[in-house]
């Protein structure tokens, strides 16, 4: 624990995640944005229409503002795996490098080709390629994100790598294992159509001033049409894929999974908590209840974990106590086989005697499920922020589910064409606009706190991950970026809403 400056560990990772929850913003809103203007320019195409087009062009728009300051705070993102974690970009940066190359390379030239033809090409490329060039964009960002989300869905799983001894680093040995992999498939659906809806709220909420304002009726109704439609479907999906994404976590992160619930013991058909408040104060090893109060749904946590309503979800007592029955390894016992492994790993790249040199490398294999325990200080540095992760995960799905209410009745209200007479729900949804991006950041609470202290899950802790950098120089870079992030969304802010104020060009007058 010495060797670590926490100080520093404390200030990279509040740092990028600075950096994450202002990128974290714009993305959502890109990904379904491109979609949605998709549709509008695919109705355009189909019919001729010039109400289509101004649609199209409006959103169009928006979506241009809003990609322009995403791309900004992303490309700041990508540098700090360099600036300030460079001793897991040395140890990982042969996987973790290839999505971000293929993502550069493949994806975001995509996008950034056909982009300048969206934007320009009106009346000066044919009305096919034009259109075809807006679907070019929409599949080139959802493709940025595909190859980021699996960068990430392997630290949180790690597999098809292999540890070189030689190089003390962990390389790629199964692309495909890494591409294809529960993990990276659940979370690259749930966060995309978590974009989708976003965005589809968003529309909404816009298209519903207008109405209220009794301006660009007919655009506004039309938008919500189409945002109704896409984000219905798109909310149903998030719920569908969230449910995978719980049970590929309850069997790779069990922690994140207990800290998700609350849960500190375990057991077998477990109920799921649809309301309840955590105990203040607990702790894994005391004798208070887990919660204040709490409304549980019978058997429902374990048939979410394995799909079997009698299944054993273990807590997070369990976890860090250890349970033989279910095969439960202590985490003391694996702080020492972890122990094992680093002296191993020392005595092979030290010693030049072959035997000793081998032995070693047996003894380091055999421990090196348990490597990243080996750096932790204690066993309760094992557990994440139980009630962040608790109160963000449940806010969130009550927000899904509320999304969803939302997109239901103004697909029912669209079809009936009674949106002007609802004045209520037009508010309603005008003020859940900001409801979408916080269950967006939520969700990434959930991810990125609840797998806490695993920068690379059981392999590479947090602590072992940061650059030799003074702690001041990430202080100021902090302060910096807060400044500058802050900026970039004001501006962002004032000029979509001088660009709204303004409406469709057509109607202006």
């Amino acid at each position: 624990m010495e060797n670590f400056d926490m100080s520093l560990v404390d200030w990279s990772r509040a740092q990028f995640a600075l950096t994450a929850i202002y990128h974290w913003i714009f993305v959502p809103l890109t990904l379904g944005l491109s979609f949605i203007v998709a549709f509008m320019h695919s109705m355009y195409y189909k019919t001729g229409l010039e109400k289509w087009k101004t649609t199209t062009q409006f959103w169009m728009k928006i979506f241009g503002i809003n990609f322009a300051i995403g791309v900004a705070t992303g490309i700041i993102l990508e540098f700090e795996f360099g600036t300030n974690w460079s001793n897991y970009s040395w140890i990982v940066g042969d996987i973790f490098g290839a999505p971000l190359a293929i993502e550069g390379i493949l994806a975001f030239f995509l996008e950034s080709t056909f982009i300048a033809v969206m934007f320009f090409g009106w009346n000066r490329v044919s009305k096919k390629f034009h259109m075809l060039s807006s679907w070019f964009v929409a599949v080139g960002s959802n493709l940025s994100a595909l190859w980021i989300l699996v960068a990430n869905a392997w630290m949180q799983n790690p597999v098809g790598m292999k540890f070189n001894p030689d190089t003390a680093r962990n390389e790629m040995v199964d692309f495909w294992a890494i591409l294809l992999s529960p993990s990276a498939v659940h979370k690259f659906l749930h966060t995309i159509s978590n974009g989708y809806v976003v965005a589809s709220l968003f529309v909404i909420g816009i298209s519903a001033w207008f109405l209220l304002k009794g301006r660009h009726t007919a655009f506004a109704k039309r938008s919500i049409l189409i945002a109704s439609s896409f984000g219905l479907i798109s909310a149903l999906f998030v719920a569908l894929t969230g449910d995978g994404s719980a049970s590929d976590v309850a069997k790779t992160q069990p922690m994140k999974f207990a800290a998700m619930e609350g849960l500190y013991e375990g057991g077998e058909g477990v109920g799921l908590i649809t309301i309840g408040m955590l105990t203040p104060g607990k702790k894994y090893d005391d004798d208070k209840n887990d919660y204040v109060f709490a409304l549980k749904i019978p058997k429902l946590l374990s048939v979410m974990a394995q799909k079997d309503k009698n299944a054993y979800v273990p807590g997070i007592t369990n976890i860090i106590e250890g349970d033989e029955e279910y095969g439960i390894i202590p985490i003391e016992e694996r702080m020492q086989k972890g122990k094992t492994a680093i002296a191993a790993l020392k005595a092979y790249k030290t010693t030049e005697d072959e035997e000793i040199k081998k032995e070693a490398l047996t003894t380091f294999e055999k421990n090196y499920d348990h490597f990243g325990y080996g750096f932790l200080p204690d066993k309760e540095t094992a557990i994440p922020n139980v009630s962040l992760t608790f109160y963000s995960f449940h806010l969130m799905v009550a927000l899904g589910f509320y999304f969803i209410l939302i997109f239901a009745l103004f697909l029912f209200f669209s079809m009936k064409d009674t949106l002007e007479k609802k004045k209520v729900w037009l508010k309603i949804a005008f003020w859940s606009i900001p409801l979408g991006f916080i269950a967006s950041e939520l969700g990434w609470i959930v991810a990125e706190v609840g797998r806490q202290p695993w920068t690379i899950q059981d392999l590479l802790p947090t602590m072992a991950s940061t650059s030799h950098l003074s702690t001041s120089s990430v202080q100021t870079t902090f302060w910096l970026f807060t400044v500058l992030f802050t900026v970039l969304l004001i501006a962002e802010f004032k000029i979509m809403i001088h660009q709204i104020k303004l409406g469709p060009k057509e109607e202006r007058s």
